[in-house]
């Protein structure tokens, strides 16, 4: 084969998996366990938009770090089914439960 058939061969295939839909599932099996997806908090909003969109968390846990500008202060809040890890007030991460 030339080098040309599969270079094109190759970004033709990579182009219809980049134009594809993206699906989003609900659950997954794992053997015998069905795991199921949630609605988690993505990152970069705000504390005031987590709140909103999510309501009051459970708990509000002690802040963790903010003793040096290289160890911000880490916020997390509990909901029913997943932790919600702020850093300063911006989400970095949401966590379900038992994962």
């Amino acid at each position: 084969m030339n080098l040309k058939f599969v270079l094109g061969s190759t970004m033709l295939v990579a182009s219809l998996f980049a134009a594809a839909p993206r699906a989003q599932a609900e659950s997954v099996m794992l053997g015998q366990t069905e795991v199921r997806a949630i609605r988690a908090p993505e990152r970069g909003l705000s504390m005031a938009q987590v709140e909103k969109r999510f309501g009051a968390p459970e708990a509000k846990l002690a802040p963790a770090g903010g003793d040096t500008p290289r160890h911000p202060t880490i916020n997390r809040w509990k909901y029913n089914g997943f932790t919600v890890y702020f850093e300063r007030n911006i989400v970095i991460h949401s966590v379900r439960d038992g994962a």
